[in-house]
């Protein structure tokens, strides 16, 4: 299959070239012919608009390459027509100037961030900071187990029975559990924290010495467990390598949202839109309104008692607005059966 090029894609490089010339600025650098990979009607196109858009397409494509040639005349093609629009002086509506302002904020939005991340990095030692806070002070108990689950109550005390007259966990398991047949793994759970099972099951584990199933059955919303706890140990938090590129962007949003905030109390902000009221309670009936009062359901039944239609009635009551009944309605409707 061959690479194609979507026509005209919309990149960051054309949002802000189309930015400064509705600016009314000539802010766009001048672009001399040796840093030029074309020419369109005495207008050059920058080898770093190239590069940018080579950069674009990759990260949009997961990427995929495409031939340098036909990105070059994505960027020409590009450029003819904005020499067009500007022809017929479309960026003069009052829509496009609205949307090219849109997207001139949304840019120096993000600039205004990544300036900040750059200036304020995150240091080595806020990343150690949070990681003794948040992932090296957790403690707490990993467990390895085994279980069989089956239906009912009753098979379950069955395997247990079987259990104290000497039988092989792990055999059972393969042979019956629900979970098991299919694996053939003994019913092996590996190394969980107590989160990560349901409250019925993990508080049986924690109960259990090491080497001791479930003398009774336990019951969760999976069926009933026979539940073996093999061993326990302390829970060993990931080392600071492994969760420093987890921490590092945290810690960035982190810093950018406390930026922002320092930005919103330092700042004269007024909101202009008016509150919303809360919803009234609804309002007497006014007179002619009709309000349905009651609607009954009953049954009529043959001599031998079978139902051969039903009644439905509707009481409807006509007030004015003062509430005051002023005419009632009631209706009988028999559905044959």
């Amino acid at each position: 299959m061959k690479n194609k090029i979507i026509p005209l894609l919309v990149v960051g490089t054309a949002l802000i070239s189309a930015c400064n010339q509705q600016a009314g600025t000539n802010s766009t650098p001048a672009v001399a012919k040796e840093d030029a990979i074309a020419e369109v009607n005495g207008v050059y196109i920058a080898k770093a608009t190239l590069t940018e858009l080579e950069k674009e397409i990759a990260e949009r494509s997961h990427g995929q390459k495409f031939p340098k040639e036909k990105l070059v005349e994505e960027l020409i093609q590009r450029e003819l027509l904005v020499q067009d629009a500007n022809k017929k002086q479309l960026g003069n509506s009052a829509e496009i100037i609205a949307q090219l302002d849109s997207a001139k904020k949304s840019l120096l939005t993000q600039a205004d961030v990544q300036n900040f991340i750059k200036s304020n990095p995150v240091t080595d030692a806020e990343i150690k900071t949070e990681y003794d806070a948040k992932v090296a002070g957790e403690n707490g108990t990993e467990y390895k187990a085994r279980h069989i689950l089956v239906k009912t109550e009753d098979e379950a005390k069955k395997i247990i029975t079987e259990l104290d007259k000497g039988g092989d966990f792990a055999k059972i398991a393969n042979k019956v559990s629900l979970d098991g047949k299919d694996t053939q793994n003994g019913g092996d759970l590996g190394w969980f924290v107590a989160s990560q099972m349901v409250a019925p099951f993990s508080d049986a584990v924690i109960k259990l010495d090491k080497g001791q199933y479930t003398k009774s059955p336990v019951q969760t919303q999976f069926g009933w467990h026979v539940i073996l706890r093999e061993d326990s140990r302390a829970q060993t938090p990931p080392s600071l390598d492994s969760v420093k590129e987890q921490l590092l962007p945290y810690l960035q949003r982190k810093k950018v949202q406390d930026f922002v905030e320092g930005l919103r109390k330092s700042a004269k902000v007024e909101i202009l839109l008016p509150k919303e009221e809360p919803a009234k309670a609804s309002e007497p009936a006014t007179k002619g309104d009709t309000v349905t009062e009651e609607v009954a359901v009953g049954e009529v039944k043959d001599k031998d008692g079978k139902v051969v239609a039903e009644e439905v009635v509707v009481d409807e009551v006509v007030k004015d607005k003062d509430g005051k009944t002023v005419a009632e309605k009631v209706e009988v409707e028999k559905v044959a059966k």
